[in-house]
């Protein structure tokens, strides 16, 4: 940390000054909306994304009062953990999913889980299909229509660390090295594409429309293998006896 960002730190720990938190929190705004513009990215029309960055500011002043200066913890991942969090408190506030949506994610899921315990493996478009009734074509709408649902569960899952864990520093537990285990067995069992996905866009971080300049596919192809990945991970967690909502 530079040593006049360092200097304003030991200010505003020793005064609990307005002016100096400000200070700080415009020096760090910019998480806030590197965070935000990777969970708006699958988020219908109807939801404020105004909202959604106002949401992650007051994470990110949490973070502020709350972060022990002391520490050998980057501000940057402990903040970027608040923000994240205090935005999918807003978006759970807006119960954005309407319950048929919810419904068709169920059936969805459900199918995914039974096929995938039964085969073994992926299954394919075709199974899934098959195994709700409906042609490929409906499957694509389908997926289409989910897609908006799946940002809140996938980034749960992928989440490597809360807000208690920064604090308790979880690397050493049982619990997180399980967890941390469990998830990449998930990924390793997506098809080549999903896998290079969920890699991209959830560890190096691209955007999905920088992944489609990678893998030469259209963004909406790649938001519907996101999708698809998503459900196949949900699946597999289950089977793991992982929890999820």
């Amino acid at each position: 940390m530079e040593s006049n960002l360092m200097d304003l730190w030991r200010q505003y720990k020793a005064s609990k000054s307005v002016e100096l938190r400000n200070q700080l929190a415009e020096h760090y705004l910019p998480l806030v909306k590197i965070v935000g513009g990777r969970l708006a990215v699958s988020l219908p029309p109807h939801l404020d994304r105004d909202d959604l960055l106002s949401s992650g500011f007051f994470g990110l002043l949490d973070a502020i009062d709350r972060f022990d200066i002391s520490r050998n913890i980057k501000f940057e991942t402990y903040a970027g953990v608040r923000i994240r969090g205090a935005m999918i408190d807003y978006l759970r506030a807006k119960d954005w999913v309407p319950v048929t949506m919810r419904q068709k994610i169920r059936r969805y899921e459900q199918a995914v889980y039974k096929l995938e315990t039964e085969l073994g493996r992926s299954a394919t478009d075709k199974e899934i299909a098959d195994a709700l009734d409906i042609s490929l074509d409906e499957l694509q709408i389908l997926v289409g229509q989910c897609n908006s649902a799946t940002v809140i569960p996938l980034e749960e899952y992928l989440q490597s660390e809360t807000p208690e864990a920064v604090d308790a520093n979880p690397a050493d537990t049982t619990e997180f090295l399980e967890l941390k285990e469990t998830l990449a067995k998930a990924i390793d069992r997506l098809p080549e594409k999903e896998r290079t996905v969920v890699s991209l866009y959830y560890y190096e971080e691209l955007t999905l429309k920088e992944i489609s300049l990678i893998l030469h596919l259209s963004e909406a192809r790649i938001s519907q293998l996101h999708t698809k990945a998503v459900f196949r991970m949900r699946s597999y967690l289950a089977r793991a006896n992982f929890p999820h909502g």
